[in-house]
């Protein structure tokens, strides 16, 4: 579903991704985990083309992303395909969770109106938001914020998802929530490349975990053996900085 070969992304002289190559199969879920600074989100953003990359390829499904890459069709086309959560929720204030899952099906897939209303809204149900439809972001907590953007993620028919620390800007009980969708999800086959410092998450929902560090992936594996047997010292030292037994 999802295929990096060597890819590089610098920041002026600065190299924040050193030749990642990784691959995610379609109804995985892929764990990213690894220390603050290790290129983690970075690298999401140049799988959905936020971020233009120096060198190494990108392919999403069919599609293919070269290093510099600035054909608008394809960058489209990449993000039609792969949806985006962000940490920050990054919902527009000024619509209700109803305005913002139906802005992006009505704008770019050109849905009517009635009908992405209505896919809307059961998604908002899904997402266990039912009757929150007509709140506005601000009168909605950190948790709910957030499954609304997972719900409009969801709402562009996605083959995949990537999520960016999806639950750190949360308190434990609203990361509950969250991480809560999330595990559904994966068990009803959504693909999802998860960048998270959750380790219960990773260890009992992914298929895979990847570790980063200054922008190399030191450790993949399955959860069960990258967490009970780390076989790199840059794992084994942050599993027990996150409180991991047994690290």
């Amino acid at each position: 579903m999802i295929e990096v070969k060597g890819l590089v992304k610098r920041f002026g002289r600065a190299e924040i991704l050193s030749g990642i190559t990784l691959s995610v199969a379609a109804g995985e879920v892929a764990a990213v985990i690894g220390p603050s600074g290790g290129g983690k989100s970075t690298f999401l953003r140049c799988i959905n083309g936020l971020e233009p990359f120096d060198a190494g390829e990108v392919r999403v499904g069919e599609h293919r992303l070269g290093p510099h890459a600035h054909d608008p069709a394809m960058l489209r086309a990449v993000r039609r395909t792969v949806g985006f959560v962000f940490q920050q929720f990054n919902l527009f204030p000024h619509l209700t969770a109803l305005g913002n899952c139906i802005e992006a099906p009505v704008r770019v897939l050109r849905e009517p109106r009635d009908a992405a209303a209505a896919r809307a809204r059961a998604m908002l149900g899904r997402v266990g938001l039912a009757g929150r439809e007509d709140a506005y972001p601000k009168d909605l907590s950190g948790g709910q914020q957030q499954r609304v953007a997972i719900a409009r993620a969801l709402l562009m028919r996605p083959q995949a998802i990537l999520f960016d620390e999806p639950t750190s800007a949360l308190d434990p009980v609203m990361a509950a929530e969250v991480l809560g969708v999330m595990t559904d999800l994966a068990k009803e086959g959504q693909t999802m490349i998860v960048v998270t410092h959750s380790m219960h998450f990773a260890r009992s929902v992914a298929g895979s975990v990847h570790v980063f560090a200054g922008g190399r992936v030191v450790e993949s594996g399955p959860p069960d053996r990258v967490f009970s047997d780390p076989r790199h010292e840059t794992t084994r030292a942050f599993l027990r900085e996150a409180g991991v037994r047994g690290a």
